[in-house]
C-alpha cells in the first residue's frame, strides 16, 4: 500500500477514510507499513485512520524519550484529530498510548494495545551489535515474529540500516532505555478509559504474561489472544486483528 504522506507543522502522517478517529502508533523499530491492511480495513468502515511518523529519530538525543515523543502526539492529537480518538499502539507505540491516556485522557476515546511496553521487553540489549552484523539483525527480527517468513528482506534491510546509521542507533537506544525505565504498573490503576489488549500468544518481545498483568491492572480492559502470533499481530493476522478490533470497538462508538 503506498502512503500519501501529509505534513502538519511538525508533523508528517497518513490520514485515509470519515468516521471516528483512529490513530496508530508504530514502534521504535516500525514505521506506518506495519498498518497498512488496518489503515485500508478501517478507512473503508466509517472511521478517519491517522498514522503519524513518531518522531524517533527528529528529536534531539538528550530528549529520546518515552516522555518527550508521548509530548508530541499528544500535539498532534491537539492540532490535527482535534477530537477524542481511539488509539492504536504497537510495542513502543503501546507505550506512548498508555502516556497520553494517563496524562490528558479527554484526548482519547478508547485505547488499544498490541505487544506494547511500558511493564517488561525484551529488545536488542543495552548495546547495537556491530557494524556490519546483518545475519545477526535477520535473526533478533525473525524472532519478533512466530512466522521468521513475515521478516521480509525489504524489513530486515530497514533495521539493518537503522543500526548501521550512528545518530539513528544512538537515539533508538536512548528510547529503548527508557522505554525499560518508564515502568508504568503505578499507573495503570489510575487509566479509566476502556482499553482492548490484542496479544500474540507468542509474542517473545512482550511475553504473555505482560498482557495478562496489564489486564489485571487496567481497570477496564478486555484481552483477547491470537495463536500462532508473535509482536506485532496486526502484521502476522492482519485479518483477525481487524476483525477483533473492529468487533471490540463498533459496541463503544
Amino acid at each position: 500500500m503506498l502512503f500519501n504522506i501529509k505534513k502538519k507543522k511538525k508533523f508528517n502522517y497518513v490520514v485515509e477514510g470519515e468516521g471516528h478517529p483512529l490513530v496508530l502508533l508504530h514502534g521504535l523499530m516500525g514505521g506506518l507499513s506495519n498498518f497498512s491492511k488496518l489503515i485500508k480495513y478501517f478507512s473503508e468502515r466509517n472511521f478517519k485512520v491517522f498514522a503519524p511518523e513518531l518522531p524517533i529519530y527528529s528529536l534531539p538525543v538528550i530528549n529520546s524519550n518515552v516522555e518527550n515523543i508521548s509530548k508530541n502526539v499528544i500535539l498532534f492529537l491537539e492540532e490535527v484529530v482535534k477530537e477524542p480518538a481511539t488509539l492504536v499502539g504497537n510495542s513502543l507505540g503501546g507505550h506512548v498510548g498508555l502516556v497520553v491516556t494517563e496524562k490528558r485522557p479527554k484526548l482519547v476515546h478508547t485505547l488499544v494495545l498490541t505487544g506494547s511496553s511500558g511493564l517488561y521487553e525484551k529488545s536488542f540489549g543495552e548495546t547495537f551489535p556491530k557494524r556490519g552484523s546483518r545475519e545477526y539483525i535477520r535473526t533478533k527480527t525473525e524472532e519478533v515474529f512466530y512466522d521468521p517468513k513475515i521478516a521480509t528482506e525489504e524489513l530486515v534491510d530497514e533495521v539493518f540500516a537503522t543500526v548501521n546509521d550512528t545518530k539513528k542507533a544512538i537515539k533508538t537506544l536512548y528510547i529503548a532505555r527508557s522505554a525499560i525505565k518508564h515502568n508504568m504498573k503505578n499507573e495503570l490503576k489510575s487509566i479509566q478509559k476502556e482499553v482492548c489488549l490484542i496479544w500474540g500468544k507468542q509474542d517473545g518481545v512482550t511475553p504473555p504474561e505482560v498482557a495478562v498483568e496489564f489486564n489485571e491492572n487496567l481497570p477496564n480492559s478486555d484481552l483477547y489472544w491470537i495463536d500462532k502470533c508473535g509482536h506485532a499481530p496486526m502484521m502476522e493476522h492482519p485479518e483477525l486483528f481487524n476483525e477483533i478490533l473492529y468487533n471490540w470497538l463498533i459496541k463503544r462508538i
